[in-house]
């Protein structure tokens, strides 16, 4: 969910358009990327696409299939728990290291970041679900800003790593737990104003804990489910997604998800 610069090279851009599009389910678990298809869609050449999926595989993004290419990671009930077992470890560690040295620049970002959330959180309970992606920059945007004072860029990095994977988990399983996460939110404001990590901490523990067993608790789809790994490719046999329309399946998406 960081932010893209406007002086990246082309390249980068095309990963950060394909990593956006994997995140946000625009390119499902199991989906095939056909690279000849896949480097018109995103204008890229056949060979820095390469490059650019190899990048995703470290980032257990994208699965390499030896000679037959490359797919977007599945995903299982087992990994997002581990996924989100990954984000809390860090984003705990990060808290109380981020509480302890905060200053009142710092304050004043957590606060902002609050408040745009809380615009944000207030549409999405009135069932205006359709900007699912700038909801979810402002999510980004108050969580990094609760950490941001914590002195170690490797740590941030890390976590925004481990944040990221476990937001492609919420968004493939349509997950918002409305006023719940809302007031956990404001309770994480009131703990960064007291500087009260400990707090903040067991809060966050259920946060990203009640979104996981929400999430597959109410799984009616079966998103999470043990299907066969065949059975999933052939689900999938002959029917590609036009990459070329992925803003306008995003969007589709986000306002389907805004009827349910």
């Amino acid at each position: 969910m960081t932010k893209s610069s406007t002086t990246e090279t082309v390249g980068e851009s095309v990963y950060r358009r394909i990593r956006s599009d994997i995140i946000f389910g625009v390119l499902p678990p199991g989906h095939k990327l056909r690279l000849e298809r896949v480097s018109e869609s995103y204008g890229t050449s056949i060979s820095t696409l390469r490059e650019l999926l190899n990048r995703m595989c470290a980032e257990s993004l994208i699965v390499a299939e030896g000679q037959r290419g490359f797919e977007v990671a599945p995903v299982s009930a087992d990994e997002f728990r581990q996924v989100a077992e990954l984000r809390l470890l860090l984003e705990n560690h990060a808290l109380e290291q981020s509480f302890s040295a905060g200053d009142l620049d710092w304050e004043g970002r957590v606060v902002s970041a609050h408040y745009k959330l809380g615009v944000m959180e207030k549409r999405m309970l009135e069932g205006q679900r359709q900007d699912q992606e700038l909801w979810k920059q402002c999510d980004w945007d108050f969580h990094h800003s609760l950490i941001s004072a914590c002195g170690s860029k490797v740590l941030l990095d890390a976590h925004a790593g481990a944040y990221d994977r476990y937001l492609r988990y919420q968004m493939i399983a349509v997950v918002f737990r409305g006023e719940i996460a809302a007031r956990e939110h404001q309770v994480l404001l009131e703990a960064a104003l007291a500087r009260d990590w400990k707090r903040a901490q067991t809060i966050m523990a259920s946060h990203i804990q009640g979104c996981v067993e929400h999430a597959l608790r109410e799984d009616n789809a079966g998103v999470f489910g043990n299907v066969p790994k065949r059975a999933a490719n052939a689900a999938t046999k002959g029917t590609d997604i036009d990459l070329n329309r992925a803003p306008k399946a995003r969007a589709a998406k986000a306002s389907q998800r805004s009827r349910k």
